[in-house]
């Protein structure tokens, strides 16, 4: 549990916010000016629920059922019902730290002033995420329009003290006895609160933030691994001169550029490449074109963040409350195409990514190109097999990654009796996303596991400090390399550890200084 604490105010959060309350369990409080906000957009929704006049989620119903105008008497009955009808996802539950973000998110644009939520529900929000307590949140039942529906639906069925949530130990309970556990009263829905509750990209939104989060650490990790590659195969550095990035100037291609020649710097391999029994005037794709496929995938990840940043400064709902105008306005800002287009763009430069790592993976187990070094890295080649297979694994991955790669936001299915007739599909966008970073962080492992197996292959030559440093904090976690008597399954599992912790960056970085 983290001891920070994170201020909910009335104009948004930011990535970091949103990672240390999601992963790192920061407390939340909300601001006075957020509560002054609250309360202000609560007295007009009041005001309008007074008037005989229908206002749209004040005293109607919802989506194809808008027409209908709802009585007073009703009205709670109406909120509560959305909840319960529309928590109605499907399949395993999503990550905790998902569910989370989710939850905080909705709290930032609650706490805008343009839902019209009592300040006392905010609150409640708010307790919750403190608590620890994490509702069941389904991996089916959101098309990312009308915002994540299912998804938040389930996160305001434990506000109401309903369904089943899991306790800061992990077990899951009835809501009710967890919040009555930590003194939370469940929540008693008025005029628009269900739906202002339900009705935001929050889900995907959340996803996206932490996918960025990770897809910048594993874009340095792939420059540090490329590296490795190139010096292991005694490739040459020469394309990595920064004059060379200058005149074709994508700012994300010059980074990983640099990277690579950072940790490069001082290596007695490069400068070999022309050297050996097979002189190369230059390298393969995979090795010389590095900066640019990484440089390509890192503005990407810029124009994601860009995206991400203009939507943790919005107030997403439906309908919302403009209380300057001093009225409640239906509009589309729930619909979640610029987040899903990001998440599809992000899914395919990682494809990509781990596409060339594992080109060059390849070369290095094979002995026809990889100068000089055993077939598949093994210690005994005929008797041990090497990392031949682990090659298989990286492939496989690979492989899976280009499936989904296929955009999700190219597709639409009309619901709610085609009144919601086009959607975004973002919430599925944000989940195989969430795979495919995972599937990266592992093809990078393989890359490592790889290259650390060459460069200690290289005898008589000396690779860069950086590299050492690399291989020496690899091995420090117990991790040998290949050997015929070795299971490599969970060498591997390390590898990928060392990776996704960024454990690699923190044993180079002291030599390079910081990476971008």
């Amino acid at each position: 549990m983290s001891m920070r604490t994170v201020v909910v105010g009335t104009s948004g959060t930011t990535v970091d916010d949103v990672i240390a309350v999601a992963r790192d369990g920061a407390r939340v409080e909300l601001s006075a000016a957020a509560l002054d906000a609250l309360a202000t957009a609560r007295a007009l929704v009041d005001e309008l629920a007074a008037k005989p006049d229908p206002v749209y989620g004040v005293s109607t119903g919802f989506g194809a059922l808008a027409t209908r105008s709802i009585g007073q008497d009703l009205r709670g009955l109406l909120q509560r019902n959305i909840v319960r009808s529309h928590a109605a996802g499907m399949g395993p539950r999503v990550e905790r730290e998902v569910v989370r973000a989710l939850m905080f998110l909705r709290l930032k644009t609650v706490c805008s002033g343009h839902t019209g939520v009592r300040p006392g529900v905010a609150r409640t929000m708010a307790d919750l995420l403190n608590a620890g307590i994490t509702p069941v949140v389904h991996e089916y039942g959101s098309l990312g329009c009308s915002g994540d529906l299912a998804p938040l639906s389930h996160c305001a069925l434990t506000l109401l003290g309903e369904g089943e949530a899991e306790g800061p130990d992990g077990r899951l309970r009835p809501a009710a006895d967890l919040l009555a556990e930590h003194g939370i009263a469940p929540v008693e829905l008025r005029e628009k609160e269900g739906l202002a509750l339900l009705n935001g990209t929050d889900g995907m939104l959340g996803m996206l933030v932490m996918a960025i989060a990770d897809l910048q650490r594993l874009y340095t990790s792939a420059d540090i691994t490329a590296a490795l590659t190139l010096e292991a195969l005694l490739g040459t550095d020469s394309v990595l001169a920064p004059e060379l990035h200058a005149i074709r100037p994508h700012p994300g291609q010059a980074v990983a550029a640099a990277n690579m020649r950072a940790v490069l710097k001082g290596s007695g391999l490069t400068g070999h490449y022309q050297q050996d029994e097979a002189p190369r005037v230059q390298d393969a794709y995979s090795v010389r074109c590095a900066p640019q496929v990484a440089g390509a995938g890192r503005d990407t990840l810029a124009h994601a963040r860009l995206v991400a940043e203009r939507e943790l400064a919005a107030a997403v709902d439906n309908p919302v409350v403009l209380p300057a105008e001093r009225r409640v306005e239906s509009n589309g800002n729930f619909h979640g195409a610029p987040v899903a287009y990001v998440l599809d763009f992000l899914a395919i430069a990682a494809a990509d990514l781990a596409s060339i790592a594992e080109r060059r993976t390849d070369r290095l187990l094979d002995k026809h190109r990889s100068h000089g070094l055993p077939p598949f890295l093994a210690e005994d080649p005929g008797v041990d097999s090497g990392l031949m297979i682990a090659q298989y694994t990286q492939a496989a991955l690979v492989s899976e990654m280009k499936r989904l790669a296929v955009p999700a936001s190219v597709d639409s299915i009309p619901s709610s009796a085609m009144q919601e007739d086009h959607v975004s599909m973002g919430w599925s966008a944000a989940r195989k996303l969430r795979t495919a970073v995972g599937a990266l962080a592992r093809v990078l492992a393989v890359e490592l596991y790889t290259a650390t197996r060459a460069l200690e292959l290289r005898e008589g030559l000396t690779p860069a400090p950086a590299s050492l440093a690399a291989v020496a904090a690899l091995r420090a976690t117990g991790v040998r390399g290949p050997g015929p008597d070795r299971f490599l399954a969970p060498e591997l599992e390390a590898v990928d550890s060392f990776v996704r912790s960024g454990a690699l960056l923190d044993a180079v970085e002291p030599l390079t200084g910081p990476l971008g």
